[in-house]
């Protein structure tokens, strides 16, 4: 057998054992040149009952080539799901951009949230960062750590907290996104809510939250700019 590539019809057609001998013997640096393939056959070592040193090896590599394959399907797939998700924010923005008031920039943010998240809830909450309207608004105290906060909080979220930020939407919400807000002279939170426990976890990383925070931050400023001018 020829040790050339192989033909469409060679591929359509399926090799016997005695072709796959021949093709072996033909070619004795096969898996010389393969040898990613090795950790994939099953190579018998009769040694009365026991398992030889070599087959034992061979199992022990083959076990840590499917663990490395089942990573890196995994990273694959979180890698297509971030891309996917920068898609939607790079969508999510243009339509902030168009937004030429509060009500508008909120109508877009609830709209593209519970797609990007698949959520079922999304608010926005400001506050006045004036003392004397802090002291007035208990929900604004209980926020304060967002007027400094960097980046965006997420986890399980707790039913005090849950009803106070989603209200009527807070039924069955389970974890939740904080991203903090900062539109001087206003602060406040983005929350995104979803009953699904594993949507928004404690250790999941924040930097798509976090820019998103910050393009919404940037829009609300052109809209309290434009509004009192």
């Amino acid at each position: 057998m020829s040790s050339g590539p192989a033909t469409e019809a060679d591929a359509a057609e399926p090799l016997d054992s005695a072709a796959v001998a021949a093709y072996l013997s033909a070619n004795p640096e096969f898996f010389v040149e393969h040898p990613d393939l090795l950790a994939q056959l099953r190579i018998p070592h009769p040694t009365r009952g026991a398992v030889s040193l070599i087959e034992h090896q061979v199992a022990v590599l083959r076990e840590r080539l499917e663990r490395e394959q089942r990573r890196l399907a995994h990273l694959i797939a979180r890698a297509r799901d971030y891309e996917d998700l920068s898609d939607r924010l790079h969508a999510l923005t243009l339509r902030l951009i168009a937004a030429r008031d509060l009500q508008r920039a909120r109508t877009v943010l609830d709209e593209a949230l519970r797609s990007a998240f698949n959520a079922e809830a999304v608010t926005l909450k400001l506050f006045s960062l004036d003392a004397d309207a802090l002291a007035q608004d208990p929900l604004a105290t209980a926020f304060l750590e967002f007027v400094d906060r960097p980046h965006a909080l997420c986890g399980p979220i707790e039913l005090e907290r849950n009803q106070a930020l989603f209200a009527e939407q807070s039924e069955g919400i389970a974890c939740a996104a904080l991203i903090p807000i900062h539109a001087e002279p206003h602060f406040g939170v983005l929350a995104i809510g979803s009953r699904d426990p594993e949507r928004f976890r404690a250790d999941m990383g924040t930097e798509l939250l976090d820019r998103l925070g910050q393009i919404v931050s940037q829009q609300l400023l052109v809209l309290f700019h434009h509004r009192h001018d």
